[in-house]
């Protein structure tokens, strides 16, 4: 007894080990219920697309012209196109190139928009005017005509969708990027390492950079569905990625096509459409909440 008497703090006053810093976003994450939603589609969104060949129970392009435009059966759940090929399948490997696409273009959009604002904001002066005034191009010109005239351009091949998109893209990358910079170039500490002689570089990629994390992990989520959304209205409209490899353009288009013989055919494909964009817009408001320490005590 006299042991365990010696030290009652030990038991009783004895505070909290204080939270991790992962164990501080998990509890601001879950604060938002719709967002553990969108967490759990997103993550079931990507182990579709890695696993989509496992998955499927058909290639994509398996044809057979004796079961053509059939309804939603045991065999085929979804039903089958104009080809015989079955419509789950076609969905499943469309996850996987709409994945391709989005992550893809978001992130190639980021690296072309942090280098170009990061430059601008760091150096200013002509460097950031003549930056900017680019970006300002950049924004001006209509995104989407500028996809279409580079898609047809180029070819309609994923690889060649994302680089028109991202070229569409990363404008809005850069503004972000540069005034995150500006806010944080001025810090006491990015002076001091300034003053030991660190070079831009190294002030950008172990000072700057790191501390934008937040911001730009949320406009990469809401990025993704937006190169999502332009490439289906790319493949709708024709110029985006060609048949027989399938996305949700195509096979939405698709389905428009034979609306009146055959809804399943659209309806499926646009409803898991909008499951996935509904999913990151949910899993973007989630980071949000991450990054915003509004409720915080």
């Amino acid at each position: 007894m006299a042991v365990s008497n010696a030290f009652p703090h030990a038991r009783a006053g004895a505070p909290p080990a204080p939270e991790t810093l992962l164990q501080v976003f998990w509890r601001r994450y879950r604060r938002n219920h719709m967002a553990l939603v969108g967490l759990v589609l997103v993550l079931a969104f990507v182990v579709i697309a890695v696993f989509a060949p496992l998955i499927a129970p058909y290639h994509y392009n398996d044809q057979n012209l004796s079961k053509t435009w059939q309804p939603p059966s045991r065999e085929h759940p979804f039903g089958t196109d104009d080809l015989g090929r079955d419509q789950l399948s076609r969905i499943i490997y469309a996850v996987r190139t709409a994945a391709i696409v989005g992550i893809g273009t978001s992130v190639l959009s980021l690296l072309i928009g942090a280098a170009i604002g990061s430059i601008a904001g760091m150096r200013g002066g002509t460097t950031d005017n003549v930056l900017m005034r680019l970006v300002d191009i950049f924004n001006s010109f209509p995104s989407i005509l500028l996809a279409v005239i580079l898609a047809t351009t180029m070819g309609q091949s994923v690889f060649t969708i994302v680089i028109a998109l991202a070229i569409t893209s990363w404008a809005g990358y850069a503004r972000l990027v540069r005034g995150q910079v500006l806010a944080l170039k001025n810090l006491e500490y990015v002076h001091a390492a300034r003053t030991l002689g660190a070079s831009e570089r190294h002030l950008i990629s172990k000072y700057v950079l790191p501390n934008i994390l937040g911001p730009i992990a949320v406009a990469l989520s809401f990025g993704i569905p937006y190169a999502m959304t332009a490439e289906a209205g790319l493949s709708v409209i024709g110029v985006g990625i060609r048949p027989p490899e399938p996305s949700w353009g195509n096979l939405i288009g698709l389905g428009l096509s034979k609306m009146r013989g055959f809804p399943h055919l659209a309806v499926w494909p646009t409803a898991l459409f909008s499951v996935t964009l509904l999913a990151f817009t949910w899993f973007g408001d989630g980071l949000q909440e991450i990054f915003n320490a509004k409720g915080e005590r």
